[in-house]
């Protein structure tokens, strides 16, 4: 929506609402609502572990061990599950992604705090039963938006922008200004799941859902019918048959072609089964190598940028504390952390106002800020702590930007019949992302952090 100049007719204040409705003229509230709260308690779950690394594995553990423990899994499931998931109604998808993230971060919860080695493993098979839930969920709720159109689609985005600042915020919120115990929050954090049942079964209008699911199930039924045999060359020869003998042998004949007619024709439909579910699985496989270049590897890029920047590059961005706001070394992490979050919300809220349809620019620049910071760590050149917060927030900007805007060209560009499976088969790449940048950011954070030893400059020691 172009913003008027300021001082001219059309920035009155009426004229700014008008235009402020139209951009939402038929959004439907509950959907929006429920969207909303999907994308918030699917990701906010995924913040939480994340902010509670240093509690769950102690300071002897390297921290990426708990973002690779959240991300692997649901990497895996988004990279497997488009191709069978559809068998499975969204009703019991839901039920399952609840239980799956309940019961993960209760088992994290409930684990002694003890951080000796058994107690961390089963602190991270909590963390990743709470990763399974996460990655079928998002490519479940991102298929979900097709049978809802471009506002739910929104609605997601901005959900999944808040919960990197509600999920870091609740978790400082409880265990320092309340003084809750680390086992209490996660505690308390375990019930939010149950938001997402409200959300779909009492929000969320299920009409569009049941009315998608039902042409789906027509087209299926025609598509068998035209694949159904009209019969086979032994049965015409069998009807047409000279019918010559006694009345028992004509009984038991008719008795005989009965059964073997019911045996060939099940066999039938079983290879006719078979056969549609490979069809199937071939062409979804051609859709996702149709999917790679114009939405998948922009999404990959910007993820690995921007995670490799988050993991590895800004835990060395750190200045003289006399030149700071801070009197701890400790605190420059959490503030670029909250500044990114700031810049990831907004972009991701901004569907309707602002769309970018040239996916790889904007993957470039996030390329560029990487290679940016990387050389400020290396040389010292930005003069300034809070220049740096600047690029931290335009990379938030960036980052979110590219995740709508993917999605949205998807919706706005694949044929209908093809669109659920690919909202949620395109997902995988920022769960690729973030686990290639997992392991590129623990070695960039020791290699940049002894460069800058060497070089006279031991902040990151200080820690």
């Amino acid at each position: 929506m172009p913003l008027p100049m300021p001082g001219s007719p059309a920035a009155s204040w009426p004229l700014f609402r008008a235009r402020l409705r139209s951009v939402f003229d038929g959004a439907d509230p509950r959907v929006c609502a429920a969207f909303w709260l999907f994308g918030l308690i699917n990701n906010v779950l995924y913040v939480i572990i994340l902010s509670s690394a240093l509690d769950l594995v102690g300071p002897s553990v390297p921290k990426g061990v708990v973002l690779l423990a959240d991300v692997i899994p649901s990497f895996l499931t988004k990279l497997v599950a488009p191709y069978f998931i559809h068998k499975v109604p969204y009703q019991i998808r839901i039920l399952i992604f609840v239980a799956l993230s309940a019961c993960g971060m209760l088992l994290i919860a409930l684990t002694p705090a003890s951080r000796d080695g058994k107690t961390v493993a089963v602190k991270m098979l909590g963390v990743v039963l709470a990763s399974l839930s996460s990655g079928g969920g998002e490519l479940s709720f991102l298929g979900l938006t097709h049978h809802y159109g471009h506002f739910s689609l929104a609605a997601w985005g901005s959900g999944t922008g808040g919960a990197g600042l509600i999920g870091a915020g609740a978790y400082v919120i409880a265990t320092t200004t309340l003084g809750l115990s680390v086992r209490t929050s996660l505690l308390a954090f375990s019930f939010l799941p149950v938001i997402m049942l409200i959300s779909f079964f009492i929000i969320l209008p299920l009409g569009p859902l049941k009315a998608g699911a039902k042409q789906a199930e027509y087209e299926r039924l025609d598509q068998d019918q035209d694949q159904a045999p009209t019969g086979s060359a032994e049965e015409s020869d069998f009807d047409s048959s000279p019918t010559a003998s006694p009345e028992g042998e004509h009984l038991l004949s008719s008795s005989m072609h009965s059964a073997s007619g019911r045996s060939f024709t099940f066999i039938n439909q079983s290879r006719s089964r078979t056969r549609n579910a490979w069809n199937s699985l071939k062409a979804n496989l051609a859709r996702s190598r149709g999917l790679f270049f114009p939405y998948m590897l922009p999404l990959l890029l910007v993820y690995v940028a921007e995670y490799t920047i988050n993991q590895g590059v800004a835990p060395t961005l750190l200045f003289p504390l006399k030149s700071s706001p801070f009197e701890h070394f400790r605190s420059f992490y959490p503030t670029y952390n909250a500044v990114y979050q700031v810049g990831v919300f907004l972009s991701r809220s901004s569907t309707p106002f602002f769309r970018v349809h040239h996916l790889y620019f904007p993957s470039i620049l996030q390329v560029l800020n990487l290679i940016l910071l990387t050389s400020h760590a290396l040389f010292d050149f930005i003069p300034n702590f809070y220049i740096v917060c600047l690029i931290i927030f335009w990379e938030g900007l960036l980052g979110g930007l590219v995740y709508v805007s993917t999605f949205a060209e998807i919706t706005d560009n694949v044929p209908k019949a093809d669109r659920e499976f690919s909202l949620g088969a395109t997902s995988v790449s920022d769960s690729g992302g973030i686990c290639i940048a997992g392991f590129v950011g623990m070695a960039f954070e020791v290699w940049l952090c002894n460069w800058q030893v060497r070089h006279g400059r031991d902040f990151c020691k200080k820690l």
